[in-house]
């Protein structure tokens, strides 16, 4: 993860996702909130206290924005190109996939 306005980075590696998706109101954009478990190598800073990742999905499963939270807000991080491509790799499962798309059928 890369603070705003620090020069300091570090990766961190996501062993498992919890996910809850959500269809929004407007019926064209999915909502997937991840809970992820960290390999122990690489601990989350110290300032985070709530750790989350909310992914911006259309109803066809492309990702359009992965944001990092801390307590359901954005925070003053960002990730990583290898953080982007782990989380990537996930929403981008068949199972992932899968639930989006079944979500999106019941509009």
């Amino acid at each position: 993860m890369i603070k705003y306005g620090s020069d300091r980075i570090t990766e961190l590696t996501f062993t498992s996702y919890k996910a809850a998706v959500e269809l929004r109101e407007d019926g064209q954009w999915v909502d997937i909130t991840l809970l992820p478990t960290l390999h122990e190598s690489t601990p989350l800073p110290e300032d985070i206290i709530q750790f989350s990742i909310l992914v911006i999905c259309t109803t066809t499963g492309a990702i359009a924005q992965i944001v990092p939270q801390d307590e359901d807000c954005d925070c003053e991080y960002q990730f990583t190109f290898s953080e982007k491509e782990q989380i990537t790799a996930y929403i981008m499962s068949e199972e992932m996939q899968s639930r989006i798309q079944n979500l999106s059928s019941l509009r």
